[in-house]
């Protein structure tokens, strides 16, 4: 994995097809991320930051593709296919995805690597308005994938996009209700989070190189609060992963909204702290430096900001939230 990342990471403009190679040459390779849950809940996080340090498509994809199958095997599914899946959750489109006897036909918008994938587990809403989980082959002629709209600078290649399902041949998964209530739901949430901790901790590792060979006061203090704070959001992953561990049948949904709040925090500091400190050269010259730079706000966007903070808020007064020592 180590030497497919670095060689990826000297790519100064890597094309579709070099993200899906690269893909497919890490799902190869990869060793099998640990589901949360079962005591390597930090190693499966830091097998994902690892690889948001060096792209976050890359990391976007992949923690999909681990996603999907800790959902199957968090719902007992047997025999599960081997090859790329994607998880596609995202709902709104006015013409939504319809499931009947075997079939489904629709619309599936917000669709990252659709034209890419072996395998999509997507959501529908049933007639009893549940959420409810189907798994399609994609590579299926009554598949239509339409990213024209996606017209991004900031995770461009994650190709996101619009499918159109018609009258295409899926399979239900579980029952009603089951993928948005079960514990791992937010276990995953936390993995997302280990996304842009790795990238954020990637661009600040560029400072303290900058810093290392040309000091200067200015940015030893912009240093110091980005140290500051990494080294705090670090510990919350240790703090939080230990509670997943301990018990994983709880979904942490708490914690893990604080913890994707402060990793939102961070990573704004950071790419702030940063820009002041190095100036606008490495988002011209470097471009590594300038992916992760144009990526990163774009994938915090999967944070809800103040729909988050307000659902923490609301779950402090639930539990009874206190502060003392």
């Amino acid at each position: 994995m180590d030497q497919i990342l670095a060689e990826f990471e000297q790519q100064t403009a890597p094309t579709a097809e070099d993200y899906v190679t690269t893909l497919r040459r890490l799902l190869a390779v990869s060793p099998e991320f640990p589901h949360p849950g079962r005591g390597q809940t930090l190693l499966r996080w830091q097998l994902l930051a690892k690889v948001a340090a060096t792209d976050l498509t890359l990391v976007k994809w992949l923690e999909s593709h681990f996603d999907a199958l800790s959902i199957l095997n968090e719902l007992q599914i047997q025999s599960v296919p081997a090859g790329w899946w994607a998880v596609w959750a995202a709902e709104g489109h006015p013409q939504p995805v319809q499931y009947e006897q075997g079939y489904c036909s629709g619309y599936k918008a917000w669709c990252s690597a659709a034209y890419a994938v072996d395998f999509g587990l997507m959501t529908y809403r049933g007639a009893d308005g549940q959420s409810q989980l189907l798994m399609v082959e994609m590579q299926q002629p009554s598949i239509q994938v339409d990213d024209s709209s996606w017209q991004a600078i900031g995770m461009q290649q994650t190709a996101t996009a619009t499918v159109h399902f018609q009258h295409t041949p899926a399979t239900r998964i579980a029952q009603p209700g089951d993928y948005l209530n079960r514990s791992g739901f937010w276990h995953g949430a936390a993995g997302v989070a280990a996304c842009w901790y790795g990238a954020t901790v990637r661009l600040a590792e560029y400072l303290q190189q900058h810093v290392q060979q040309k000091t200067h006061a200015y940015h030893e203090l912009y240093l110091g609060e980005v140290s500051t704070r990494l080294a705090v959001t670090r510990q919350f992953f240790t703090h939080v992963a230990a509670q997943i561990d301990a018990a994983p049948a709880h979904s942490h949904e708490l914690i893990i909204r604080m913890l994707r709040a402060q990793v939102e925090d961070t990573a704004l500091l950071v790419l702030e702290k940063v820009g002041k400190a190095l100036g606008a050269r490495p988002f011209c010259e470097q471009a590594h430096f300038a992916r992760l730079a144009a990526d990163l706000p774009v994938f915090l966007r999967q944070s809800h900001a103040a729909f988050d903070l307000a659902a923490i808020g609301r779950l402090s007064l639930q539990e009874g939230q206190t502060w003392q020592l």
